[in-house]
């Protein structure tokens, strides 16, 4: 069973408290005027009269940031949006009921626990960027628009988790990101409301299932340089049989390679090769063997054995 977890930095439907400063102005000019009159016209009571009247007068004025649209209801029946900027409003017949943010807004939230379709538990943790397009769709066709937004994000990504395995889940990120856009733009649209990007931050699997993933990918890895090794020993065996061939109808090829590998054996002071009769036979290298130990000998510095009768 999926635990949906989901965190917003604010509610943006909500009226928030906001300082007027035409409205103060207008309560400050009707003091003024009262008190000028009443002085003028010592007739002290047209002081309250004018604050009373500057006080009435207040809510009329309304002023909306840029990012901002005023829905303004009149006896509860819509009549049009306000702002940006200065607008007025019939004082208690007229109100405000919604401040609607147009910025880009993002949501963060996570499906905690979900299954997938092949039954491995996940916690999948993303990020919804989104936006009212149609503030007039968002004020009256949904209540709480960004609620409403939040449980769709959350709906979506449950249901595209559930028939998703765990290899597309972590192989195909991007895919998956443009389908749960795609599910929630389309749930979302109806209320004014246009999902600009989802992108998933972060996917944990249990840790015994990374253990065993481990393992998978290490053998692969084995699995695959045992074939490179294979595949390079196919290739010599390849080599070396073009190169039979070539001695096979060329016995001064196969003489003259035979030196070369003796020259290479023995350039080395106190080198020595071993090499199997049947090569010396069929390659005739008794006469080349003998030159070359001859050779050695010379380079050692070594005295040439003497006969019997010498030695007598």
């Amino acid at each position: 069973m999926a635990n949906i977890v989901v965190r917003r930095g604010e509610d943006y439907a909500s009226v928030t408290p906001r300082v007027n400063v035409v409205a103060v102005a207008i309560l400050l000019a009707c003091l003024g005027i009262g008190a000028l009159a009443a002085v003028a016209l010592d007739r002290p009571f047209l002081l309250p009269i004018m604050a009373i009247v500057g006080a009435l007068l207040m809510p009329a004025p309304r002023i909306a940031q840029q990012w901002e649209r005023a829905v303004v209801l009149r006896f509860g029946r819509f009549v049009g949006l306000r702002g940006p900027g200065l607008f007025w409003i019939v004082p208690f017949v007229d109100r405000v009921s919604t401040w609607i943010d147009q910025r880009t807004v993002t949501t963060s939230f996570a499906a905690e626990q979900t299954l997938t379709s092949d039954t491995v538990p996940v916690n999948v943790d993303a990020v919804l960027f989104w936006m009212v397009h149609d503030a007039e769709k968002a004020a009256l066709e949904v209540q709480e628009y960004a609620q409403a937004v939040s449980w769709a994000a959350q709906t979506a990504l449950r249901d595209i988790i559930g028939r998703t395995t765990l290899t597309d889940l972590l192989r195909g990120r991007e895919r998956i990101e443009d389908e749960l856009q795609g599910l929630i733009d389309q749930r979302s649209n109806p209320w004014g409301v246009t999902v600009s990007s989802v992108e998933m931050r972060d996917i944990v699997i249990p840790g015994a299932l990374q253990d065993a993933m481990s393992r998978e990918a290490q053998a692969a890895r084995e699995k695959q340089a045992r074939i490179i090794l294979g595949e390079a020993e196919l290739a010599i065996a390849h080599t070396f049989e073009e190169a039979a061939r070539s001695y096979q109808n060329n016995p001064t090829a196969l003489h003259l390679r035979a030196m070369n590998m003796l020259y290479e054996g023995l350039k080395e002071k106190g080198a020595l090769m071993l090499i199997p009769s049947s090569a010396v036979e069929s390659m005739g290298m008794g006469g080349i063997m003998g030159a070359a130990a001859m050779r050695q000998n010379a380079l050692t510095g070594g005295d040439s054995p003497r006969s019997d009768s010498e030695t007598a």
